[in-house]
């Protein structure tokens, strides 16, 4: 098992103070918040292309976003769907977190001066969020304050900015550019080679939306991606403690995005046995621990956050969500699609991470799960649920927001790390919907179909990938 920097992240504590997202039930954090407490689904039937004829034709697709104004001109044309969710996320992020980022800072040269106001928006230095057009919407952050979106007329981002330097960027994605490798495939098929974008091999690189982040917010520190499929998005959190554990970054902006809604996908998970195929009724087809369950529905869609150590925090002046307190990967190393039924190293992700954050068991209050509604993944998480918790199992509060905006994919991680977040700020928990049967086997407090009142000091989201890989971190409520 490897954790995220126990020892050094004790003596560097590590908090989340912002957060943005792209998802299927809203085009920001707050407004998708609200949807997943009110259990609104975000399936429905596929109109990124035409299903007809097709055994699955329902997806959890992103609505009514716009990419022009989050990009323009060759930036427009050089990114894919993915990165343009995950630009947005990432200002909405930055905004919220009340962060500015600087020019690099000459050696030896002075200290950013602190405190940071929160109502500095995220400009960006010239050419960067600054110059691309308008940011996500504005909303609350940790504080109820505020926080005005990113964009033009922003203020000077030298004075009072983090240097660039000490800023880094992980967002990681499990397909990546699928849709446009897709689409350059159809054209080349069709005979239409000139016409291929010569943006298509960059904007397809897993990488990608990292790069677009840091060029957009002028990153210049460590700037990276990984592909660890659903675990992806969680993972970035985890990378994100060990960075700043490290002393490697101040701030780190991290987190998950995916966009592969395509025929050659669904046709992939299709015959695997993934997904749902209940196209006549969308809004029931995603029912995690239901013992109707029949697959997964596939989504789309971005969170990114804005982690950094808590001592940063309070020079700057900002208020966290949460403490991000530890985090923890293991490897089923079984099978490439299926859980080990055992759930051993699932199990051992769990009790992992919590020994290394100081947390005992009966003081978690909160688990985001996995929950993909899949047969074999929702017994083997309640098994490892059960192994690591004990008696203490029985009074946790467990909901899976797949069952309302899909499965976010390279994404899905990171929003377990929003859910668990907000969940601390607002002692509120989502609820799994379409839970109307109860299966045997999965038999813990799903919050079934209503979001309930729980005051929640420590939560931890988990998220479980193809290939067995297994990642979980756990949230506090901060000092």
């Amino acid at each position: 098992m490897t954790a995220a920097g126990s020892a050094a992240g004790a003596s560097r504590g590590v908090v989340v103070t912002g957060f943005g997202a792209v998802t299927p039930v809203g085009n920001d954090r707050e407004s998708t918040w609200r949807a997943l407490l009110a259990g609104r689904s975000g399936v429905g039937p596929i109109t990124a292309f035409d299903p007809a004829g097709a055994p699955v034709r329902i997806a959890a697709e992103v609505r009514d976003f716009d990419p022009a104004e989050v990009l323009t001109g060759k930036r427009l044309r050089r990114s894919a769907r993915f990165t343009q969710f995950a630009v947005a996320a990432a200002r909405e992020a930055v905004a919220d977190a009340g962060l500015r980022i600087g020019t690099p800072v000459p050696a030896g040269g002075p200290e950013p001066a602190y405190p940071v106001a929160r109502d500095a928006a995220a400009a960006g230095p010239a050419g960067a969020a600054g110059a691309a057009g308008p940011a996500a919407p504005a909303g609350p952050g940790p504080s109820g304050g505020a926080v005005p979106a990113a964009g033009p007329g922003g203020p000077d981002p030298g004075a009072g900015a983090v240097p660039a330097e000490r800023v880094g960027v992980i967002v990681n994605a499990a397909v990546a550019g699928f849709d446009t490798i897709e689409g350059a495939t159809r054209q080349l098929l069709a005979g239409d080679q000139r016409h291929i974008s010569p943006y298509f091999v960059a904007s397809s690189l897993t990488n990608m939306p990292a790069c677009e982040v840091a060029i957009d917010l002028g990153v210049h520190g460590p700037v990276t991606a990984s592909a660890l499929a659903c675990a992806s998005g969680l993972y970035a959190f985890v990378e994100a403690r060990r960075l700043i554990a490290a002393g490697e970054a101040d701030v780190v902006i991290c987190g998950g995005t995916d966009a592969a809604i395509t025929p050659v996908m669904f046709a992939g998970l299709e015959r695997m046995g993934a997904l749902s195929k209940r196209n006549d009724d969308p809004a029931a087809a995603s029912r995690p621990f239901d013992a109707e369950r029949d697959g997964f529905v596939f989504g789309e869609g971005a969170v990114l956050a804005v982690v950094e150590s808590a001592e940063h925090a309070a020079r700057r002046g900002a208020t966290p969500y949460a403490t991000l307190a530890g985090g923890a990967l293991t490897a089923d190393a079984f099978h490439v699609s299926a859980p080990d039924p055992t759930a051993a190293q699932a199990t051992a992700a769990i009790t992992g991470v919590l020994r290394n954050a100081d947390v005992k068991p009966d003081e978690v209050d909160y688990v985001c799960a996995h929950g993909t509604g899949t047969r074999a993944n929702d017994r083997t998480e309640t098994m490892a649920l059960r192994a690591a918790f004990g008696s203490a199992a029985d009074r946790l509060a467990v909901s899976s927001p797949k069952s309302m905006v899909g499965h976010l994919i390279g994404a899905a991680g990171a929003l377990g790390a929003l859910v668990c977040a907000l969940a601390i700020r607002d002692g509120r928990v989502p609820p799994t919907i379409n839970l109307d049967t109860p299966d045997p086997e999965c038999d813990l407090d799903y919050v079934p179909h209503v979001a309930r009142t729980v005051p929640v000091s420590a939560a931890i989201a988990d998220a479980f990938g193809f290939g067995g890989q297994n990642c979980v971190a756990v949230f506090t409520r901060p000092e």
